[in-house]
């Protein structure tokens, strides 16, 4: 089918990008007009927005990120540093991504993604159509945690609180040995990362979040409006920090609602 701007013009359909180790594509859509990129939490790796890929329309194309450390990148040390592993992601996407284009991060993934926004911004590129910043304070806000001082258990005692591992599945040793350094390289990562007050993308901004989390408070995402200078809302969904596993169609109405409008048109 071929799809139309409001003008009658037909849309130009983007170019598929190179292979990649940092870009998985779980449903590629020869359609698709604007690319959303998927940053992933703290730990966490592209298979999980799995679920989002598959719901968003086929407009939508969703490139969820795989840094290294995770999957089949195991065998690769993660970054310990924010600025440094957004450095790397601007410099993966800067070839790949044409325009237009949205960020989707959740949790650390949200920093993530404001951080590359402000690199495609300062190197005079397009911004994101949109960033949706998901289950994050905002990027100023001083960091209050030392997870990545705690010892094994402790580690997973957080992850566990947090809703994203079911208590007891790393009971088990050899597992663990996989898991946890990439956790602590996140969290040594994000809990180690400072953000000027005046920090800002030029993009629309969403912040996203659930309405039980327990690191988050929902009065505290609307302080992601101090760091944008475009249009700015809030959405607040049930569920506690990893709300999205349960909201995922709601979500990514609001994403396509939010990309295409209600008429489809970029």
């Amino acid at each position: 089918m071929q799809h139309t701007d409001p003008t009658g013009t037909p849309a130009p359909v983007l170019p598929a990008p190179a292979a990649s180790p940092w870009i998985r594509r779980f449903r590629p859509s020869p359609e698709s007009r604007v690319r959303l990129v998927c940053f992933p939490h703290a730990g966490g790796s592209a298979s999980s927005y799995l679920s989002l890929s598959r719901q968003l329309p086929a407009e939508i194309e969703a490139w969820a990120l795989q840094y290294p450390g995770r999957q089949e990148r195991r065998a690769e040390q993660p970054f310990t540093g924010l600025p440094e592993l957004a450095d790397a992601v601007f410099d993966v996407l800067r070839p790949q991504l044409a325009e237009p284009y949205a960020f989707f991060g959740h949790s650390m993934g949200s920093v993530v993604a404001f951080e590359v926004a402000r690199r495609f911004e300062r190197a005079g590129l397009a911004s994101p159509v949109q960033l949706f910043a998901s289950a994050r304070r905002p990027p100023s806000s001083p960091q209050r945690t030392t997870i990545r001082l705690r010892d094994d258990d402790g580690l997973v005692a957080e992850m566990e609180r947090l809703g994203g591992t079911a208590p007891g599945v790393l009971d088990d040793e050899e597992l663990r040995a996989m898991v946890l350094p990439v956790v602590r390289a996140d969290y040594h990562a994000l809990e180690t990362y400072t953000c000027d007050q005046g920090a800002v993308v030029h993009c629309p901004l969403t912040a996203l979040s659930g309405d039980a989390d327990p690191s988050l408070a929902v009065t505290e995402v609307e302080g992601w409006r101090e760091h944008t200078t475009g249009a700015f809302g809030v959405s607040v969904y049930s569920g506690g920090h990893f709300y999205l596993d349960g909201n995922v169609p709601a979500v990514t109405r609001e994403i396509a609602t939010t990309l295409l409008g209600p008429s489809g048109a970029v």
